[in-house]
């Protein structure tokens, strides 16, 4: 492992985040500018990077991959089950046969792979901690509350309740994000049906409490990192939200932590990642389990892209916790309600591998 010295009395952490944030660069701009080993705050405590050491017995085949091509035939009920079984034990699992066509699959994900290779005088113009107009390219949502920053660039794009107004939107990728909102909208619909049914819940459940309006859409890049062994790509964490669909390319590195040991999530052509958050762990009184997963730093020259849509409910006011039906004197309620106002602001007040969000709210 690369070793680092520095000088603790000389090292002003806060001025030299502050420096990068200004300069809008991200770390793609880094990598460009020649460097060959990482700022001092991207390099992770010890305790992450001797986690990140490949485990003795690598299980790639772990994760289930789920065909919906007989979403609407008699094999429905064996799929609502495949998804139930998935949910519950791993929070994660890819499903191919899902509708959405390849040609739309690769020229989403070529649109932001441009949008990232741009010049940073291009990018810079959308560099914005917020996302008060619905666009934001920005290095590390956690970049000021982390104890050590990852090595990544993403660009937000809101999509819901309302999509964020068509010139805010890149160019290089605005008729390409609103076809794949279009797309993932579906998606999202029938994966929701299927998982109430799993809950034995109505198939229109969650849709009623407005869980598939409140939707963001990240692109994340992840270039080459000088030093993998020393940082992440992305921070070990869970999704706060309902449900995340997620598009990978086939670099790889994305992990799931499963039984205390840490599965890659083999990218499959063509195929969706699809992931549990820590609402709907909640909604289903933990039936369904949000995992722990992590992005490990890319040691490659060719760049790592993906594409994750968070759903979330479109009214933030409302009170959530666990659903009714699934509630009773042999399964009391777990957690305890509250609004979605409540629930979002406590996450981004946290650092993203704090797990203290669902364990907040429960009785």
């Amino acid at each position: 492992m690369a070793t680092v010295t520095t000088n603790d009395e000389e090292y002003d952490r806060v001025k030299a985040v502050k420096q990068f944030d200004e300069s809008k660069l991200g770390v793609k701009g880094l990598l460009d500018s020649g460097i060959t080993t990482i700022p001092r705050f991207f390099i992770h405590p010890p305790e992450v990077l001797a986690q990140l050491k490949p485990a003795p017995v690598t299980r790639p085949d772990l994760i289930p991959t789920i065909d919906l091509s007989g979403v609407d035939s008699p094999n429905r009920s064996l799929i609502v089950d495949q998804i139930r079984r998935a949910s519950s034990s791993f929070g994660f699992f890819q499903i191919i046969n899902h509708g959405v066509p390849l040609g739309v699959l690769d020229r989403t994900m070529a649109s932001i792979k441009g949008f990232h290779e741009q010049p940073t005088e291009i990018k810079a113009r959308y560099y914005r901690r917020g996302i008060g107009n619905g666009v934001s390219f920005i290095s590390n949502v956690d970049l000021y509350n982390s104890k050590a920053a990852s090595w990544r660039d993403t660009l937000q794009v809101r999509l819901g309740p309302k999509i964020a107004d068509y010139d805010q939107i890149p160019e290089i990728c605005r008729d390409e994000v609103i076809e794949w909102d279009q797309e993932i909208k579906r998606v999202g619909e029938v994966l929701t049906e299927l998982m109430c049914e799993g809950l034995g819940v109505g198939s229109g459940r969650l849709k009623e409490m407005t869980c598939l309006e409140g939707k963001v859409m990240v692109g994340h890049y992840y270039p080459k990192c000088p030093q993998p062994d020393l940082t992440v790509g992305l921070a070990y964490h869970t999704d706060p939200g309902v449900l995340t669909v997620v598009q990978q390319d086939h670099v790889g590195g994305l992990q799931v932590k499963y039984d205390g040991e840490w599965v890659d999530v083999k990218p499959v052509p063509g195929a969706l990642v699809i992931n549990v958050g820590d609402l709907l762990q909640i909604i289903s009184n933990e039936e369904y389990k949000s995992a722990e997963h992590r992005v490990l730093a890319n040691p490659f020259d060719e760049p790592r892209v993906s594409i994750a849509v968070f759903f979330n409910p479109g009214n933030r006011d409302d009170l959530y916790g666990p659903l009714p039906e699934l509630i009773s004197s042999e399964k009391p309620a777990i957690y305890r309600q509250f609004t979605l106002t409540d629930f979002m602001t406590r996450f981004f007040k946290k650092e993203l591998g704090d797990k203290s969000l669902t364990n907040y709210y429960k009785l």
